[in-house]
């Protein structure tokens, strides 16, 4: 066969042969590899202690250990890469489900929570429609209400809102509605024609705006806020009418004690003898009540004691006062009158003196201007008598120095004795002290100050 068969046709004859078995043991290679993978997947999938966790080195072992992937001829030929991918796509597989079951967990804790949120708000439901819970509502009022409900528990430990929270939003939402529901019972007060009075207690007003049908939606705190509102409203229109009300009262009180006092009506006098008198007047009539119209003339009567009495004691100080000054004028006047004579004679020396010695006599007359200009400042300035005798000491020696300076002092018209000094007294006069105070004021403080004692003197005595 061999030879019948010629070269070229053998090498064609071989290379189909080769071609024909290299394609049969590659389908076959590929239809092995297929079903290896397939069983290794399969072995894989009834392996439960297999995890998206488990790494690749653990499945190993856990597959040597399984029968029957331990007993299978093919798989434990099975090449490496085949089984990691095969293994690879296992584990992602695996993470997955584990990522699904993780979202069912969570959506499956998000519905519970809900839930139970929304038992708890249906339970705050229930206390408001009981009337416990309003807009007033406080936590601590409430807590041992709520805390005896079995929904107040599933509410504890779970996050989101707490139950705190749900009652503050649950209260907030109350109050929002407070202006709503306050024009709703304002129309219920207009159509009814109710007008809330001070006198007006919550009971009535909560009668009138329930027999509505429009009061069930209505919260009992904001119910309670819109009464202290129109209470307060109340009391202010009250507060007002009074104080209207006091001043006509006071207007008409005092056009009644114009009329007293017009009729001179005194501290003794008796209200019958009044009453005929002004029973007339329009100020009598306006005062309906008796009472007050008799109150009104006690305390007339009232006023006019405490003001009889107050000048009375300001007669009695001015008597003090006039014995006061009538004793300081006697005083002032024995005083006068020895000054008045020392001031005689020393005006009679000085004239004598001027007669004989005009350049003196100019000389003393410009000693006597500058003595009261520093008298009028010693005065201004002085606060007790040691400071009022230094200062004349030092005015003293002041005008000795001045006058031994001067030209005229001791020249060829005669000598001209010094004055004596303010500690010294003249001959002839009552005391030093008053020397000195008179013999530096000038002849016009003299006499202005003689007439202002004289006049005092006279005020006294008439």
């Amino acid at each position: 066969v061999w030879q019948a068969v010629g070269e070229s046709e053998r090498r064609d004859i071989y290379e189909d042969v080769v071609f024909t078995l290299a394609k049969r043991e590659k389908e076959e290679n590929k239809a092995t590899r297929k079903r290896n993978m397939k069983v290794l997947s399969e072995i894989l999938d009834s392996m439960t202690n297999i995890t998206f966790k488990t790494t690749w080195s653990e499945a190993q072992q856990m597959l040597i250990d399984n029968p029957v992937f331990a007993e299978d001829t093919e798989l434990l030929s099975m090449d490496k890469e085949d089984a990691l991918i095969v293994f690879a796509e296992h584990i992602k597989q695996l993470e997955e489900e584990e990522e699904e079951d993780r979202e069912r967990e969570k959506r499956r804790l998000k519905r519970q929570q809900r839930k139970c949120r929304d038992s708890f708000v249906a339970l705050l439901d229930s206390l408001h429609d009981q009337g416990k819970l309003t807009s007033m509502s406080l936590w601590v009022e409430l807590f041992p209400i709520i805390s005896a409900d079995i929904r107040f528990s599933q509410m504890l430990g779970q996050p989101g809102s707490t139950p705190l929270d749900l009652f503050k939003f649950y209260v907030a939402d109350l109050k929002s509605r407070f202006h709503d529901e306050k024009k709703i019972i304002k129309e219920i007060l207009k159509e009814k024609s109710f007008d809330v009075q001070v006198k007006t207690t919550f009971m009535e007003f909560a009668t009138v705006v329930c027999d509505d049908a429009r009061s069930a939606t209505l919260d009992a705190g904001n119910v309670k806020l819109t009464y202290n509102a129109l209470m307060e409203k109340a009391e202010a229109r009250d507060r007002e009418r009074q104080k209207e009300e006091s001043r006509r009262q006071r207007k008409l009180e005092g056009a009644l004690r114009a009329v007293f006092k017009s009729n001179n009506v005194g501290p003794d006098t008796q209200w019958d003898d009044v009453r005929a008198t002004i029973a007339e007047d329009p100020a009598f009539t306006a005062i309906n009540i008796e009472a007050e119209r008799i109150r009104v003339f006690k305390e007339y009567q009232a006023q006019l004691e405490e003001t009889c009495g107050h000048h009375h004691s300001r007669s009695k100080k001015k008597n003090k006062k006039k014995d006061y000054r009538r004793s300081r004028s006697r005083s002032n006047e024995s005083g006068v009158s020895s000054g008045s004579e020392s001031r005689h004679r020393s005006r009679h020396r000085s004239y004598s003196d001027d007669e004989a010695d005009p350049y003196a006599s100019r000389h003393r007359s410009h000693k006597r201007k500058k003595s009261k200009k520093k008298k009028h400042r010693s005065r201004s300035g002085s606060v007790s008598s040691a400071d009022s005798h230094g200062s004349s000491s030092r005015r003293y020696s002041k005008k000795k120095k001045r006058k031994s300076r001067s030209p005229g002092y001791g020249g060829a018209e005669g000598p001209v004795v010094p004055p004596a000094p303010p500690s010294a007294a003249p001959s002839g006069g009552p005391s030093p002290h008053g020397s000195v105070e008179e013999g530096e004021l000038s002849e016009d403080e003299l006499e202005k100050k003689r007439a202002l004692l004289m006049k005092e003197l006279e005020n006294t005595q008439g």
